[in-house]
C-alpha cells in the first residue's frame, strides 16, 4: 500500500513509501521516522479506487508536520503525550505540555499537581 508524507499547511507531498499492511500506518498524534527525518503525524487521509465495481482502498495520505520527537514524549492511553500525564496541568497532547510551562520540564514546574 503507498502511503504518502505531505506537509500539513501547503499539501506538499514530502516523500511516499510502501507498506505492507495497513495496521503499519500511524494514527494521528503519533511520531513517524523516515529518511532521517522525524515527523508528528496530524491527519489521515484514506484515498481509495474503484475496481470491478468496488472501492478498494488504494492509498492513505498523512498530513504531516517536520518535527523531532521531544525527549520527555512519552506513550499514554494509545496515543503520546509530552511531560507528565499525571499533573492535572498537562494537556494530554503530542503538541503542548501544558499551559502553565509550556517549554518544560515538568520536573522544575512549580504547579506540579499529580
Amino acid at each position: 500500500m503507498r502511503i504518502e508524507l505531505r506537509q500539513i499547511d501547503s499539501d506538499r507531498l514530502i516523500d511516499s513509501l510502501q507498506v505492507e499492511a495497513l495496521a503499519e500506518v500511524p494514527q494521528p498524534g503519533r511520531w513517524l521516522a523516515h529518511g532521517g527525518r522525524s515527523f508528528l503525524v496530524l491527519q489521515r487521509r484514506h484515498r481509495y479506487q474503484l475496481r470491478d465495481g468496488r472501492y478498494e482502498l488504494a492509498s492513505v495520505a498523512l498530513q504531516v508536520k517536520p518535527q523531532a520527537q521531544p525527549q520527555d514524549a512519552r506513550p499514554w492511553n494509545g496515543g503520546w503525550v509530552i511531560g507528565d500525564p499525571r499533573c492535572r496541568f498537562n494537556a494530554r497532547s503530542p503538541l503542548l505540555r501544558c499551559a502553565v510551562l509550556p517549554e518544560g520540564p515538568c520536573e522544575r514546574c512549580q504547579h506540579f499537581q499529580p
